[in-house]
């Protein structure tokens, strides 16, 4: 079965941190950018951060820049996003999705709402004190 399955969500108090995983089944992540999305209360989904399968560039939102960190393992076939400084604002359901790489860089399909080849099932992070 091909799929994207996330894990580490979870309950956090502003200023902690957590570790969302992305594992890859039925199919190699090594030749997809890993993108993460977030459905957060009263919002539209929005793209998070990318990284591409070709150099390992990444992307991040101006929301999250200098607090989450995306990363790739493709021995392991799962992308990551570490999250830090959570606040209240993060919280929201997660998603990592998996575009067969293009020829533009993963930041240009990330923000023109491009159809992802792959979606996970989502993970629900909620920053609260």
């Amino acid at each position: 079965q091909l799929q994207l399955v996330e894990s580490g969500g979870g309950l956090v108090q502003p200023g902690g941190s957590l570790r969302l995983s992305c594992a890859a089944s039925g199919f190699t992540l090594d030749y997809y950018d890993i993108a993460w999305f977030r459905q957060t209360p009263g919002k539209e989904r929005e793209g998070v951060s990318c990284i591409s399968s070709t150099d390992g560039r990444t992307y991040y939102d101006d929301s999250v820049k200098g607090r989450f960190t995306i990363s790739r393992d493709n021995a392991k076939n799962t992308g990551y996003l570490q999250m830090n400084s959570l606040e209240p604002e993060d919280t929201g359901v997660y998603y990592c999705a998996a575009l067969l790489a293009r020829l533009a860089g993963c930041s240009y399909y990330l923000r023109s709402n491009a159809e992802y080849d792959y979606w996970g099932q989502g993970t629900q992070v909620t920053v609260s004190s």
